[in-house]
C-alpha cells in the first residue's frame, strides 16, 4: 500500500510539470510572420478586455485594445482617448498581450498547489498506515 501511494504521490507531483513543458512547445515556426500576427491578434480577441501594446516597424507603440480585426488589418482603439488606429498586419513588428498575470507565476502558484496537494496525501498516507 506505501509503494502504491508513493507511486501516486509522484505522479501528482510531476504532472503539472509535464502539463507545462507541453503547453511551451511550439508549432508556429513553419507560418510566415504575417500569420504569426494574425493569430496573436486572433488570440487576444475584440473588445476592451483584448488589451496589447503593438509595435510596429518604424518602432512606433500604440496601446490599447483590439477594436477589430479582419484579413489584411486590424483597428487598435485607445484606452483612454478611444481614438482608433487602423493597423496592417505586414507593418507589425511585435505585440505585446498585457493578460494581468506572467507565465512564471501561473507556473509558480500551480506548482505549490500540486506541492501542496503531494504533502497532504503522503501526510494521509503516513498517518492513516502508521
Amino acid at each position: 500500500m506505501k509503494i502504491v501511494s508513493m507511486v501516486l504521490s509522484a505522479l501528482l507531483l510531476f504532472a503539472p510539470a509535464a502539463q507545462t513543458f507541453a503547453a511551451g512547445q511550439k508549432t508556429d515556426k513553419q507560418k510566415s510572420p504575417i500569420e504569426q500576427i494574425k493569430i496573436k491578434i486572433a488570440k487576444l480577441g475584440v473588445g476592451e478586455k483584448a488589451r496589447a501594446t503593438i509595435t510596429t516597424r518604424d518602432g512606433a507603440k500604440t496601446k490599447g485594445f483590439v477594436y477589430s480585426a479582419g484579413e489584411d488589418d486590424f483597428v487598435m482603439r485607445d484606452r483612454k482617448t478611444a481614438t482608433p488606429t487602423t493597423i496592417r498586419y505586414a507593418d507589425v513588428a511585435k505585440v505585446d498581450g498585457s493578460r494581468g498575470h506572467s507565465v512564471a507565476r501561473n507556473v509558480l502558484i500551480i506548482c505549490a498547489i500540486g506541492t501542496a496537494i503531494v504533502l497532504a496525501s503522503v501526510y494521509f498516507a503516513i498517518r492513516r498506515n502508521g
